[in-house]
């Protein structure tokens, strides 16, 4: 399961194509492509213009968000046409069909297809003909669409994978995103010198479940191979970061790149999803807790300060009170820094929705006490780094992220810019950094 971003971009009203993005980095990628299909198709010059909503499905409230959005949008553009895609829209799309507010909905297939935004129905059709969603798991390739730009941001993302063969009680995803597909070395690396010649300092590769990246492919290779050839053949690359990953399929050419290859960031984001074994189990989950735990000693020795984060689920049914202790005590045990909670929210159609819940009151208070532990391994993070020098690529004025991936505030450098500097402290949230050039001074 991919980290998802927090919250989801803001369309803002007027003519031509805006697409709000929910959700995960694949989609944050998906969205350059759709907003390029949807221009090629002519949305652009429809009146009042049009916006496409390219939605998440992971949690029941990422989709209770979504249909907020889409009223809201509805109210702010009158006369746009709205669109509706993504791992939400493929898994109900009579549900989004049925809403007055959308004009059409699309599968996770079809919306990067400019001949999808080309068939835009008339006003007034009924919900069968609003949906054009087809069977996800009839895909059986994921093409390199080549993205130049990714707006708005200093990084890039290059998606290298789609979809999932794992089949998880909790998780609704592959049914949005069909079985794993990966997209072939030579077209990643190709978009990848594309991005780098266009400027992009920092590349992320990105997938549903990325370290499965090969299996289908001639000679079945893994993901250290792609991450260990891009290195070698796009050496204007500056900053290479990995999307989040499943520890168990970690490779051994993956462990090497990150013990020798300097340009690949030391920040790994782990899909660990609780730290109790008997919860692991009932999630169908491949690792056990003592696995993940010796995941990140092994690779703090072959790369001395990496930083991990990880997606941890509070809550899943059948949690008892020890079991969710084990949860909170794997932060500290494994080091994380960067903590993305879910509590627990049963999707229909899933197993876990049909286990024994555990209540609702419960499941909060826990995520709350998991958030609180996450926070506080942050805050010792930013003071461990006091004093260090850190390499800061600036997103937008005043702020960037370390090769960590820790957020960092400086009064120097344009986005996209990589600027050296020293940790003089922090606020509880961010580091406080100063260039180098100016402590010379």
């Amino acid at each position: 399961m991919s980290a998802p971003e927090k919250g989801a971009a803001q369309a803002p009203a007027g003519k031509g194509i805006d697409v709000v993005t929910f959700g995960c980095r694949l989609n944050t990628y998906e969205s350059e492509v759709m907003r390029r299909e949807a221009e090629s198709a002519g949305l652009g010059a429809l009146q009042g213009g049009a916006v496409i909503f390219n939605t998440c499905a992971v949690t029941a409230e990422a989709v209770r968000q979504a249909k907020q959005a889409i009223r809201k949008a509805r109210r702010e553009n009158p006369s746009a046409r709205i669109i509706v895609t993504g791992c939400a829209a493929q898994t109900e799309p009579q549900n989004f069909a049925a809403m007055d507010e959308v004009d059409l909905v699309l599968g996770n297939e079809e919306k990067l297809k400019a001949n999808s935004y080309r068939a835009l129905p008339d006003f007034g059709v009924n919900d069968t003909e609003k949906a054009r969603v087809n069977d996800i798991f009839s895909v059986r390739e994921t093409a390199s669409h080549m993205v130049d730009a990714i707006e708005g941001r200093a990084r890039a993302f290059v998606q290298v994978q789609n979809g999932c063969d794992h089949r998880c009680t909790f998780c609704i995803i592959p049914y949005g995103r069909g079985n794993s597909r990966s997209v072939p070395m030579g077209a990643v690396v190709e978009q990848v010198k594309r991005l780098a010649g266009n400027g992009y300092a920092e590349i992320v590769l990105s997938g549903v479940d990325m370290t499965s990246f090969g299996a289908d492919l001639p000679g079945a290779p893994k993901l250290g191979k792609l991450v260990k050839t891009i290195l070698r053949q796009v050496p204007d690359v500056k900053r290479l970061r990995l999307s989040s990953i499943d520890s168990i399929e970690a490779d051994d050419d993956l462990l090497d790149a990150i013990a020798t290859e300097p340009r690949l960031m030391p920040h790994l984001h782990l899909s660990l999803q609780s730290g109790d074994d008997m919860i692991l189990k009932r999630m169908k989950r491949r690792h056990s807790r003592d696995q993940s735990i010796r995941f990140c000693e092994d690779v703090r020795k072959l790369r001395p300060g990496v930083v991990f984060g990880a997606d941890i689920i509070a809550g899943f049914p059948t949690e008892t009170e020890a079991m969710f202790e084990n949860s909170e005590k794997i932060v500290e045990e494994c080091g994380l820094t960067h903590l993305h909670v879910f509590p627990f929210s049963p999707r229909e159609g899933t197993p876990a929705a049909r286990m024994p819940q555990v209540r609702r009151e419960v499941v909060k208070a826990r995520a709350a006490r998991l958030r609180a532990a996450g926070e506080a391994a942050y805050r010792r993070h930013l003071s461990s780094l006091a004093g260090t020098r850190q390499s800061i690529l600036i997103e937008r004025d005043g702020l960037g992220r370390t090769e960590g991936f820790t957020l960092a505030a400086i009064d120097t450098g344009a986005p996209g810019e990589i600027v050296e500097a020293i940790i003089t402290g922090h606020d509880g949230a961010r580091l406080i950094a100063a260039p180098l050039a100016a402590q010379a001074a």
